[in-house]
């Protein structure tokens, strides 16, 4: 089947559109089960876009609870039952008894793994718990971290490796915050929500840097939604919760949600 869908993505998805449709033909034609590394939800998207294109194709999607957004996925023929599959998730649980391991962040746990070398695909969603973090990963990668996973910001870490069934998930925090802006404009809703210039924050959205739903945006003046999901590299990510309302002097008012 010849691939005509370049135009429905963008340049830099190209690569892993080439690769995700290897994967469908593989298990159309060859009968081959393919089994990937974490899938971010555009990537995900992508793929079941080119499933759904194949009429002899499933693909089975799972990051170890439901509403995961990171999520492993196993294409294989439609014949295939795929409810029993092993999708290799397994969690790295971290704790510890020094009282400063309590206030690490998302991004402390993230920084002390992929500073092992680990490939961010091989790591699904991070869980920051009261008590420590789980984190869910493949499992082939799972004895790796166990042992050389010792610090996390400096603090002396100790490990154990669950099974998926024992996943322990946290609620996302989100920083409310009440903004009027002259409209949906990305990069005017991004400047204060970063509370940066609108003249620097045009830089990284023309830089391919900024991704709306993750995926990749590069028109400041593109126009947001109520629900879109907004992430700049280097600056974190928001959302947009409610839009609607004008004030006296004409603004739209804006509420968002910037993930602590």
């Amino acid at each position: 089947m010849k691939l005509d869908i370049y135009d429905h993505f963008h340049p830099d998805e190209r690569e892993f559109v080439d690769r995700a449709w290897e994967w469908v033909v593989h298990a159309g034609e060859y009968h081959e089960v393919k089994l990937t590394d974490f899938l971010d939800p555009r990537q995900a998207f992508i793929l079941q876009s080119l499933v759904n294109r194949h009429p002899d194709v499933q693909v089975r999607l799972d990051g170890g609870y439901e509403g995961a957004e990171r999520c492993r996925a196993l294409v294989a023929p439609d014949y295939r039952d795929l409810s029993q599959e092993d999708m290799g998730l397994k969690v790295l649980s971290i704790y510890s008894g020094d009282q400063k391991f309590l206030s690490l962040e998302h991004g402390d746990y993230m920084g002390s793994i992929l500073g092992l070398g680990v490939k961010r695909s091989k790591i699904g969603d991070i869980h920051v718990l009261e008590d420590g973090c789980h984190t869910v990963v493949c499992e082939e990668i799972s004895t790796f971290l166990d042992m050389n996973l010792t610090q996390v910001h400096r603090i002396h870490v100790l490990r154990e490796i669950l099974p998926i069934e024992q996943l322990r998930t946290s609620q996302v925090e989100l920083e409310l915050q009440d903004i009027t802006v002259a409209s949906l404009r990305l990069d005017g809703i991004a400047s204060d929500a970063y509370r940066i210039s609108r003249t620097k924050v045009v830089v990284p959205i023309r830089a391919g840097r900024c991704r709306v739903n993750w995926k990749v945006v590069e028109d400041p003046s593109y126009l947001l939604k109520e629900g879109d999901l907004v992430s700049m590299q280097g600056f974190g990510r928001f959302k947009v919760i409610e839009a609607g309302g004008m004030t006296k002097k004409g603004r739209q008012r804006v509420k968002i949600g910037k993930f602590v």
